[in-house]
């Protein structure tokens, strides 16, 4: 629980901002001087726009619910590689690094792993999702081109009443860039042979405009034979015709990824590695973490998605948007953190349309409605090389343990509601019904048998059940229903009050429903679905932006795989905490922001077979996220950025036995324009040097870690035409 001893720190980061707040806007104030009637008259102070909160545009002041922005200036600074360079600037956001492009994003949330995993977080490009809801993937950031964005909007918590499901623990949204005139080329060079080239084009002509971008990744790998290749491509062409406007945009996506897994405890004195260091500080050893277990891990991987939107003025007072889009989506990976070692090979196609119809009622009173539209055919195939095995009573065969194809449909009508109750009052709700439906079907034997039928053995040559199970053929249907209720109190020109009450639900993924283990149950699992509460204080003006809440979360029917590898899929857990955002002008040449997160994630059930305590913290579930940057404009062409990255400690395991100390990084950029073309640029990560674990666990008996990298320095220069 959020104790009674923490609330002093609250109202005290509440007294401070608000103090900051009216330091920063004296001078406003000041000149400004209006009666109680006009304390929202215009002042100088450039308006912020969001779109990703309700599929609209909206002032950020106005917002009723959290939102975060990384801008175009952090994105070009940054020059992400990986998601987690980017996303970890954002409040309550953790991204943790696996290897290769491999990650898992935590957002008002403990860091998940394994299947409830995927489809607890929704990835958007322009408002599109990036694979079909029933159809995610734990790595699914890494098809995002986040280092060439506009800009990424960052939502904390649930959204699913306005984007349906998988918006469970938060949105991230990436926004394109618009064309114009001109491009620029990117070359940046970094440790383990990593070099990454990127580069955009555009035009504007008449009422057209058209642009391109590329980026290409090639990385020697921080891990014996690891690294990878990718490629990400966009197209975007824009058209406006009077009340008619148009924006196509196309995706591309390839990775060619040689996988390095966790260094485990287990493997000491192996002929991987050996290491004098004790188990749970075996992420110390640096020569153990360059160690690669399984060398014939790997993952191929491509997609692409093509979405196009015509909006369309009826009046002043109405308009739609219609979207139509189709994504396809393959892979095939190693699954090399299963004893089985299995190779999975997925894809699935989707086609569906966006609507929207804007209707402004009153002055005071605006209406959006509209349904969302899909249709997805997938399949799977999953085999197992290595020969037929019998381990603590579960016996993993050779051959297909799954092939099945699936065709997903789901139906979305949606209502939003803006009501402007008084000049600084404003009430906003939303409601959304989501109707999907699955129609699955098995290609191999049905039951816990062998594909061709037959039985697995024990140990002595009995026969056995499988441990992996297939229903028969079926459909299966989901009805969610989620909704919004918020509030947004102007208390002045500059700050808000708001609040909002929300849902989210995640309808059962389709290796949920139909890739199961010999003690489920076919047809228990139900939709996951979380109830949220948050109040929050925002202030946008000429020096000063921030942002504090603090929320409570409840999530039931919680999917996720146990400490023996066992799918669980009734869970319970809670969620509560404050988080703060500051970004404050010191000086014209110096800049502070700040971004703090505090949660506690807890187990709400007992389940002994699992280890799992009422009250027990949720493991990978750190209480304490902080991300704090100093940057200096030295001159009008350079600037430099010192950066620290807090990692409080958190538990390894759901009996909260086993523990990670947690770590602190400073980073350092540095950027010098040598003409208006011309720039240069560096960083250092890890600039002292810190021993640490980019991801830690505890599970089968023993620690697994994911090595933090060494001190690092990254080169680059970038022209502009």
């Amino acid at each position: 629980m959020l104790t009674f001893k923490r609330l002093p720190f609250f109202i005290l980061t509440l007294s401070y901002v608000s103090i900051a707040s009216y330091a920063a806007t004296t001078e406003i104030t000041k000149t400004s001087q209006k009666n109680k009637n006009d304390i929202l008259a215009d002042v100088e102070v450039s308006e912020v726009i969001v779109v990703t909160g309700s599929r609209q545009q909206s002032s950020l002041l106005a917002l009723a619910g959290n939102i975060d922005r990384i801008s175009s200036k952090d994105i070009a600074l940054v020059s992400s590689v990986h998601p987690s360079d980017i996303l970890n600037r954002a409040t309550g956001v953790h991204v943790q690094t696996n290897n290769g492009m491999e990650s898992l994003p935590s957002l008002r949330s403990p860091v998940l792993t394994g299947p409830g995993a995927a489809g607890a977080f929704l990835f958007l490009e322009e408002g599109i999702a990036t694979r079909s809801a029933g159809f995610a993937n734990n790595n699914g950031l890494s098809e995002l081109n986040l280092a060439q964005a506009q800009e990424v909007e960052i939502i904390r918590g649930p959204a699913s009443a306005v984007y349906g499901s998988n918006a469970v623990h938060g949105v991230v949204n990436v926004l394109t860039k618009a064309p114009s005139d001109g491009g620029d080329m990117t070359l940046l060079a970094g440790p383990n042979n990593r070099y990454q080239f990127q580069g955009t084009i555009g035009r504007e002509l008449n009422k057209h405009g058209i642009s391109g971008n590329i980026q290409a990744i090639d990385d020697g790998g921080y891990r014996d034979n690891s690294g990878f290749k990718s490629l990400k491509l966009g197209l975007r062409h824009d058209y406006a015709n009077g009340v008619d406007q148009f924006k196509t945009l196309v995706s591309g996506f390839v990775l060619d990824q040689d996988t390095a897994g966790y260094i485990s405890s287990s493997n000491n004195g192996t002929d991987c590695y050996s290491s004098s260091y004790s188990k749970n500080n075996l992420y110390k050893d640096r020569n153990a973490m360059e160690k690669n277990c399984d060398t014939g891990a790997y993952r191929e991987w491509s997609s692409v998605r093509i979405a196009s939107s015509w909006q369309r003025e009826l009046s002043a007072e109405r308009s739609f948007t219609i979207t139509p889009y189709f994504r396809i989506n393959q892979m095939e990976f190693r699954q090399h953190y299963l004893p089985s070692k299995a190779i999975e090979e997925n894809s699935h196609y989707s086609i569906g349309m966006v609507n929207s119809y804007n209707w402004q009622v009153e002055k005071n009173i605006t209406l959006v409605t509209g349904v969302d539209l899909e249709w997805t055919e997938g399949e799977l195939t999953q085999t197992q090389q290595k020969a037929d095995s019998y381990n603590y009573g579960k016996a993993r065969q050779q051959g297909l343990h799954y092939d099945y194809e699936v065709a997903a449909s789901t139906i979305a009508p949606y209502f939003q509601a803006d009501w402007q109750l008084t000049q600084q009052l404003k009430c906003t709700g939303s409601v959304r019904f989501d109707v999907t439906k699955y129609r699955y079907d098995n290609l191999i034997a049905d039951g816990t048998t062998k594909a061709d039928g037959s039985s697995c053995t024990d140990g002595n040559g009995a026969p056995v059940e499988c441990l992996y199970k297939r229903p028969s053929d079926s459909t299966d249907s989901f009805d969610n229903s989620s909704a919004k209720l918020g509030f947004n109190y102007r208390l002045n020109n500059d700050m808000a009050f708001f609040g909002s009450w929300s849902q989210g639900f995640r309808s059962p993924q389709v290796t949920d429903m139909y890739r199961l283990q010999n003690q489920q149950l076919v047809g228990e699992i139900g939709s996951e679905q979380l109830d949220s509460s948050e109040l929050g204080l925002r202030g946008v003006s000429k020096k000063l932006t921030y942002e504090v809440a603090i929320y409570y979360m409840s999530k039931n029917n919680f999917f996720f795989r146990d400490v023996d590898g066992l799918n669980v899929t009734d869970g319970k857990t809670s969620h509560q905490g404050l988080e703060l955002s500051i970004n404050y002008d010191l000086t014209e040449q110096l800049n502070l922001a700040v971004n703090y997160s505090y949660g506690q994630h807890e187990y709400e059930f007992n389940q002994a077979s699992s280890d799992i305590v009422k009250g027990n913290a949720v493991d990978t579930a750190p209480e304490q996220l902080a991300n704090v940057r100093l940057a200096w404009q030295a001159t009008e062409s350079s600037k430099l950025e010192l950066e620290w990255l807090h990692m409080g400690e958190y538990y390894l395991d759901p009996a909260n036995e086993h523990k990670y100390a947690g770590h602190d990084l400073l980073q350092l950029r540095g950027l010098i324009a040598l003409n208006n073309n011309i720039h240069v640029f560096a960083r250092i990560e890890n600039i002292t040097d810190e021993k640490y674990a980019s991801r830690a666990d505890y599970a089968y008996g023993s620690y697994r870690f994911f090595g933090g990298q060494p001190r690092a320095l990254h080169l680059g220069v970038s022209i502009s035409f």
